[in-house]
């Protein structure tokens, strides 16, 4: 099997192996590829594997070995899965590998929002909090999280992740899909 991957970087910039992948056949790792490059990179691919190389219908047509495309990011939205379904190429993502990394970090800046982290911790390492004259210390009001009401827009996986942790800090959430 000939498996090609178009813009290897983004899916490892160096600290997974591809050894695994090695074993299925004849593996050639791009780490970036542009759409100029894809025919004559994958023309003789049985496989592709793509994070945000792009595949539409022209290039599909002329990519006749072409079995199976690997979107390893969530969505399809790189491929024209119409076009591929036509030519008998399946299409798979991976649906779920971000929900965690992608909801921490939503919290992460709404609670930067509420507290200010950054700046505070900027202000007590430059001598500030040790220079006030009371215990408190603090350069801006604080907002807590518990009864607020959060939008979530899309009800994916990410969607309903960010929608368990908003419900452990007491939140109301309204989705929309």
């Amino acid at each position: 099997m000939n498996i090609v991957v178009l813009d290897g970087y983004t899916l490892n910039p160096g600290d997974l192996s591809w050894e695994e992948i090695s074993r299925l056949g004849k593996l050639t790792v791009y780490d970036r590829t542009t759409e100029e490059e894809i025919v004559q990179r994958a023309e003789d691919a049985e496989v592709v594997l793509s994070n945000k190389t792009p595949l539409s219908a022209e290039t599909l047509a002329r990519l006749p070995r072409l079995r199976y495309i690997g979107v390893l990011a969530t969505g399809y939205n790189i491929v024209d899965t119409k076009a591929a379904a036509q030519q008998g190429i399946t299409v798979t993502n991976v649906p779920d590998y971000s929900s965690f990394s992608v909801s921490q970090l939503v919290f992460s800046l709404i609670l930067e929002f509420c507290h200010q982290v950054q700046k505070h911790s900027d202000a007590v390492h430059g001598g500030r909090w040790s220079a006030i004259k009371d215990f408190t210390f603090s350069l801006s009001p604080l907002h807590g999280l518990i009864h607020k009401t959060m939008g979530i827009i899309g009800f994916g996986q990410i969607g309903q992740q960010v929608a368990q942790i908003a419900a452990a800090f007491g939140m109301h959430v309204v989705v929309h899909t």
